[in-house]
């Protein structure tokens, strides 16, 4: 049986060759899972489930239904992109909607999974950002007005938010080891998955006496006219990752 991970593909209308390569991942490696774990920033940016006449969102909801009827099952966690992600798009696409944290079992032992921006506490500024956002009273006030407008409101804190990066330090957008350790110990030292920075690799965390494994998933791009993505595939009781094209 195999289990896979991904996160932060990023989808977009002006990003097709990231949409295909997901579109080939769902017709092959993917077929073979018996559960999809996509760990958030699925899109670029979700500005409700009222956004019905959007051609990407329709597609993508499509394509993860007819992957759930081979009987894979799909889950989903929201990330700092797509958190608005609801309901009506969790059942037109056949998934579920995950807390973050959740932890599950991989074979014998625990993983954790999470997003991943929520570890990122060295960014004052954005965890700021983050509270006022996963408010449900302020998600449902900002549901409330017009899709039109919440575009455009996304746009500029998408603007602005790229002009913020440039001014950061790459160590304040990274996970903070803290943060990492004291999510570790409150789940008695499970494995680790999560994304969001864009930084694949694999980690060994010594917490409390406990060597932890912290497994950072890649982002997927596009360069060149082509793109290209990754799957941490859970197989034969190891964790491997898949390059996609």
């Amino acid at each position: 049986m195999q289990i896979h991970f991904i996160s932060d593909l990023h989808l977009s209308a002006d990003r097709p060759a990231l949409s295909a390569v997901f579109e080939r991942y769902l017709d092959g490696p993917a077929r073979a899972a018996a559960r999809l774990y996509i760990l958030g920033d699925l899109f670029e940016y979700w500005a409700g489930d009222d956004d019905l006449d959007d051609p990407l969102g329709t597609r993508v909801a499509a394509r993860l239904a007819a992957l759930a009827d081979t009987g894979c099952t799909v889950f989903f966690m929201p990330g700092n992109r797509d958190f608005l992600l609801g309901t009506d798009f969790a059942r037109r696409a056949r998934l579920e909607i995950l807390a973050e944290p959740t932890l599950i079992a991989l074979g014998e032992h625990a993983a954790l999974l999470c997003h991943g921006d929520s570890l990122c506490t060295d960014d004052l500024a954005y965890q700021a950002f983050r509270q006022q956002v996963r408010n449900p009273a302020w998600q449902a006030q900002f549901l409330a007005q017009p899709l039109a407008a919440r575009k455009e409101i996304i746009a500029g804190v998408r603007m602005k938010s790229e002009e913020a990066k440039s001014g950061k330090a790459a160590a304040i957008m990274d996970v903070n080891a803290d943060a990492v350790a004291t999510l570790l110990r409150t789940y008695a030292f499970p494995r680790l998955i999560h994304g969001h920075t864009h930084r694949p690799a694999e980690h060994r965390v010594d917490v409390d006496g406990h060597v932890c494994e912290r497994h950072v998933l890649a982002d997927w791009r596009e360069e060149n006219g082509g793109g290209s993505g990754e799957v941490l595939v859970w197989a034969d009781g190891a964790l491997s990752r898949q390059p996609l094209k």
